[in-house]
């Protein structure tokens, strides 16, 4: 019986691990399930892009892992069981259950918009492409209106000041304000800073600092201060939240619901679990969880196919990085900044700003992207088998060596 790998979640993390790992294991051997909720990729990386109006590639995944060996089952999952090992889905057709014998939680996260009154109901966010998509509805018709719309985003991390700034310069008809509750762009440097800052200047985002949102309105913002801001469209991005899935499956999750992993990537409490991305409690090499991002995806992604691929074939599981070395934000189409950060996450003095990083930006997603739509690029001839019982072989002291058509065992 072939050895059932079922990946949950097609984004960056779950489509690169599911690639790779056909790429390197035997369909001989393995059989590939992916199961995501949409039939197209999202690049979530560049849905503040869509939201302001951008057209953004969205490859069809039949296309995608056509001619990989990779099952696709569009259908949402509704349960988790890792005691029966299987999860429970619900499609078209009705849905069921998916029996497992290694599972990839890549279900990632989505916009926060609990916790605050209102936001669920009258904020839009740019975490899945269904909300950007609505929320360009939206300023489409303020646009089209021509009465200088309003736009107010909520939260100056990152996503919030990506928002900010490609919504006022893709629409100058619109006034944008942007909520930061402490100081504008607090995560780097000074020089970055002023450089922030400068860029809101000049594409004519209002800054508000040190200030706090109690609720969300149809038409304005409420603020702690006792401030009321009209709004036409409030973006909320102050935060992001996870499934809470694992946590209801007996998985053993943070506070957050993020599945707790070992340096492998896999569960703590469940050994045929493995979490990537923003779903895992993954800490680095710098004794600090990594930061829910796209390059903390990327490498839990490659230490899990690592593992993945070394517990099944009996062969030594190698180590890989697991850093976060710098933030990349896009001011726009032409401008950019380039933070790195030190090992205890702080931001070091040097920065880039301008042209440069946004198009190394640009670059990033595009390779993204691409690498995305070629899963198994690079396909080897030969690939890996399976061991029979790799585990067993293991402890047992046996190693294992599994190329395609051959298969032996050395003892002691």
């Amino acid at each position: 019986m072939k050895h059932r790998i079922v990946v949950l979640g097609a984004g960056y993390a779950g489509a690169y691990v599911a690639g790779n790992l056909a790429r390197r294991l035997s369909p001989a051997d393995t059989e590939i399930t992916v199961v995501n909720a949409v039939p197209e990729f999202v690049q979530r990386m560049r849905l503040h892009q869509l939201a302001a109006g951008r057209d953004i590639e969205a490859p069809k995944l039949a296309d995608v892992f056509a001619g990989t060996g990779i099952r696709l089952r569009l259908a949402r999952v509704t349960a988790v069981d890792p005691e029966r090992q299987v999860v429970a889905i619900a499609d078209a057709d009705g849905g069921g259950e998916l029996g497992y014998d290694t599972l990839v939680y890549a279900l990632g996260s989505h916009g926060d918009v609990e916790g605050v009154p209102g936001v669920a109901e009258h904020a839009f966010d740019v975490a899945a492409r269904p909300s950007a998509l609505r929320l360009r509805e939206r300023l489409d018709s303020l646009d089209r209106r021509g009465e200088g719309g309003r736009v107010v985003v909520v939260g100056d991390g990152l996503t919030g000041i990506e928002a900010a700034t490609e919504i006022a310069e893709s629409r100058p008809g619109l006034s944008v304000a942007l909520i930061a509750r402490g100081e504008l762009g607090t995560r780097l440097s000074a020089g970055a800073r002023g450089h922030l800052r400068q860029a809101c200047g000049r594409l004519g985002v209002t800054v508000l600092e040190h200030t706090s949102v109690e609720a969300v309105e149809a038409t304005r913002v409420l603020c702690a201060d006792g401030t009321a801001l009209a709004s036409d469209a409030t973006v909320w991005t102050a935060g992001f939240g996870v499934s809470s899935l694992a946590a209801a499956g007996g998985l053993e999750v943070t506070r957050n619901g993020q599945i707790v992993v070992d340096r492998t990537m896999r569960s703590v409490s469940h050994p045929n679990v493995y979490a990537i991305g923003d779903s895992a409690y993954a800490i680095g090499d710098n004794d600090r969880p990594l930061p829910m991002s796209c390059a903390s995806a990327g490498y839990t992604g490659r230490q899990a196919i690592e593992a993945i691929v070394g517990r099944l074939t009996g062969r030594k599981i190698a180590k890989t990085k697991l850093v976060y070395t710098y933030n990349h934000i896009s001011l726009g189409r032409r401008d950019g900044i380039l933070q790195t950060v030190d090992d205890e996450g702080q931001a070091k003095p040097k920065y880039k700003g301008g042209r440069k990083p946004a198009r190394i930006k640009a670059g990033i997603l595009k390779m993204a992207l691409w690498a995305t739509s070629h899963p198994t690029y690079g396909m080897p001839k030969r690939k890996h088998r399976l061991a029979a019982a790799p585990d067993a072989a293991r402890r047992e002291g046996a190693r294992v060596i599994t190329s395609r058509g051959s298969r032996a065992q050395h003892r002691h």
